[in-house]
């Protein structure tokens, strides 16, 4: 160090460590007085350690402060994986809300948010579909005399058939304690009508094992066509009155059926 300019040594001093929070004495600072002041190369020697050894601080420093700031950024990591994770059960919860435990299918809340999209989807594109609604016959039987436990697994058979035997473009839903429903897409009339029989058929020949027992239900499918001008309700009811028609046709055919066989 060049001690004939020691103002100009301090002063460089000062911008290489300014902010560390080095305080340095102007050397304008007004005296106390001559015989209790220290001599000024002895003061400016004090001043050269004191910011000598707040530039070894601020390089002793910088470890601490990288770790630290490693330390942060794991912890802003970990905080947002575990709102990642939050999010996800949240969007896995608002889905569970619309499906039933039990059959695995849409409840009535899930199946009412797809029926709504469905009909704008059908009133602004002009594209065809339709609902079938399906009722099991024989179904109350099978809870008195087994149990409702064998009536669940019932459910869930008749559920599962009706799955497989339509599309996966398809929705079938749960919407009662025997009563589900079927969406159609790209159907014509005659189509989805062929269709409920065919889902009729399912339903009688599925067999569901119940310890020594087998159990069987039939099912009464009704379908209504999708207009342009139809609400959720309008389109429910509908096929909900096509199931009762087809439920009356299956009860007078089955009465013809046994007495034909009381009467040969």
């Amino acid at each position: 160090m060049n001690w004939g300019r020691p103002a100009a040594n301090l002063a460089r001093f000062a911008r290489v460590v300014g902010g560390l929070g080095v305080v340095v004495k102007n050397k304008s600072a007004a005296p106390e007085g001559r015989a209790s002041r220290p001599s000024r190369r002895k003061r400016l020697g004090v001043q050269h350690r004191q910011l000598r050894a707040g530039t070894n601080e601020a390089k002793a420093g910088k470890p601490r402060l990288r770790a630290v700031a490693v330390r942060l950024a794991d912890e802003v990591d970990r905080l947002a994986a575990e709102l990642e994770a939050a999010r996800a059960r949240i969007v896995n919860l608002e889905a569970r809300i619309e499906i039933d435990p039990l059959t695995e299918t849409l409840n009535r809340r899930g199946f009412e948010r797809e029926l709504k999209q469905a009909l704008a989807y059908v009133q602004r594109y002009g594209v065809s579909a339709a609902l079938v609604y399906v009722d099991l016959d024989e179904f109350k039987s099978v809870n008195d005399r087994h149990g409702h436990a064998a009536g669940d697994a019932v459910l869930k058979a008749c559920a599962a058939t009706l799955t497989r035997n339509v599309r996966a473009s398809d929705v079938v839903a749960r919407i009662g304690g025997d009563e589900f429903v079927v969406l159609l897409w790209n159907v014509s009339e005659p189509d989805a009508v062929a269709k409920a029989a065919a889902l009729e058929a399912a339903v009688y020949a599925r067999q569901v094992r119940w310890g020594k027992s087998t159990l069987a239900v039939g099912a009464s499918a009704g379908a209504a066509l999708i207009g342009p001008l139809d609400t959720p309700a309008e389109l429910l009811a509908r096929a909900d009155a096509a199931m009762y028609t087809r439920k009356a046709e299956r009860r007078n055919c089955h009465s013809v059926i046994r007495a034909a066989v009381r009467n040969p």
